[in-house]
């Protein structure tokens, strides 16, 4: 037998159960390899995970048309849509100004936009200012609920009412 091996089979302080070096390094290096391999699988299934970020729906609804009396003329800011109705004819007209697609607001003679100063008439169109075409319109149906639903992906021609 070597001199090494007889120390520690005879070594008088070295008690039963007590790990030795070699067993912790291999214990630490378990528990490291184990712990940076869980972290890994849950980073690569986080990276997997899509983070598509989707904007307002283009066909929502709106109310019935009782909440929108004669002459009513409300801005919707969130979906960027104005709701008009004079008498019996309802219409949608974008807020997104065509400049540089800052939100107009409605004012006593049509919108204006309060970034870059363009005005629009009633009807969207340009009356003044850098926008370079008129507002769009868009179609307004209603659905099956008797609720009214304006489809911002299909834009109608200008002056284009839904009778109520």
């Amino acid at each position: 037998m070597s001199m090494a091996k007889k120390n520690i089979a005879n070594n008088p302080e070295r008690t039963e159960g007590q790990i030795t070096r070699r067993n912790l390094l291999v214990w630490l290096s378990s528990v490291g390899l184990f712990g940076s391999a869980v972290i890994s699988i849950f980073s690569n299934l986080v990276f997997i995970k899509p983070r598509a970020t989707y904007g307002q729906p283009n066909r929502f609804s709106i109310g019935k048309p009782d909440e929108f009396p004669s002459g009513t003329k409300l801005a919707l800011d969130q979906q960027r849509v104005c709701v008009v109705r004079d008498g019996d004819k309802l219409c949608a007209i974008s807020t997104t100004c065509t400049h540089l697609g800052c939100i107009v607001a409605p004012s006593d003679t049509g919108f204006a936009c309060p970034c870059h100063g363009s005005r629009f008439d009633q009807d969207g169109n340009v009356t003044g200012g850098p926008a370079p075409k008129p507002l769009p319109w868009y179609k307004l149906t209603m659905a099956p609920n008797g609720e009214l639903e304006i489809d911002k992906s299909t834009e109608v021609p200008a002056g284009t009412y839904f009778n109520v």
